[in-house]
């Protein structure tokens, strides 16, 4: 199952939604497809969606799929490398009005330079990004978190003594 999700902020990414229509109507994705489309315009007609999952159903459909097309949010990007999964990454563009900056973009390209992602730019590629995520060998992501909180713990308890 390929989870196609566009987050909840305001902003529509309909370009992402109706790219996926387009693959699934003409038999290029062949895989069972469902979205989360928050607040985007376009409605899905080859396949199922939904707008918003709570916290629950969107982590237990992320650890179901098999890859993982999302807008740039960060939060989405690693939930989906720490369940090990493809990740390809369709950001949100100011020239579309789809956001207010290309911030999206800067954090998609900063994930794909360290090879942890595919980065999507347009639709007339996703279907080329699709075919290669298949045969793609990523980096393991490994989250600095634990390391940070450890060197917290360490300093306090220099602090404590």
């Amino acid at each position: 199952m390929i989870f196609v999700t566009v987050g909840t902020q305001k902003f529509q990414l309909n370009r992402l939604l109706a790219s996926i229509d387009g693959l699934v109507e003409k038999g290029i994705i062949e895989d069972t497809v469902f979205a989360q489309t928050g607040n985007s315009t376009y409605a899905p007609k080859h396949y199922q969606s939904q707008r918003f999952l709570n916290r629950d159903e969107f982590l237990k459909t992320i650890k179901s799929c098999n890859l993982l097309i999302t807008h740039s949010g960060v939060g989405t990007i690693i939930e989906g490398l720490n369940f090990g999964k493809p990740v390809i990454v369709f950001p949100r563009r100011k020239e579309y009005g789809e956001h207010v900056d290309d911030h999206q973009l800067q954090i998609a390209e900063a994930f794909e330079k360290k090879n942890y992602i595919l980065v999507c730019r347009e639709e007339d590629q996703l279907e080329k990004v699709i075919k290669s995520s298949e045969k793609k060998i990523f980096e393991k992501y490994v989250s600095g978190q634990k390391a940070v909180v450890e060197r917290i713990e360490k300093f306090l308890e220099t602090i404590e003594d």
